[in-house]
């Protein structure tokens, strides 16, 4: 098996369910892995393992769709992955908001999900 990641992409968007979260954004911190089975090593060609650039798209098209629920914007882009990517037989991803509008709170909120094609 093989994986791709995208590791701690920053993104600024404006996910939550409180008023001020949809005016004035957050800060997000996600990380991303992407499973498969090469058809033969070694790889040599774009074609034949999942584009990295590609993935990045995917994630910030997702992360500019304004969602009161992380949970809803992590499994839509997990079902995506797994929909554009043939390759793919399993993905992780972990999205962390980094200043959650909860009084007196120190650290991140967050959700992940990992998910086989399997399961689909």
């Amino acid at each position: 098996m093989l994986s791709v990641h995208l590791h701690q992409l920053q993104i600024h968007a404006y996910h939550g369910l409180y008023a001020e979260e949809k005016v004035l954004g957050n800060d997000f911190l996600i990380d991303l892995t992407v499973q498969y089975q090469p058809a033969s090593l070694p790889i040599e060609q774009i074609e034949e393992t999942i584009n990295y650039v590609t993935l990045y798209e995917l994630v910030k098209k997702h992360m500019a769709i304004a969602t009161p629920l992380l949970e809803t914007v992590v499994s839509n882009m997990a079902m995506d992955i797994l929909a554009q990517f043939s390759l793919s037989e399993e993905v992780h991803i972990s999205i962390r908001k980094m200043h959650p509008p909860i009084a007196q709170f120190t650290g991140a909120t967050g959700v992940s999900i990992s998910l086989n094609r399997k399961d689909l």
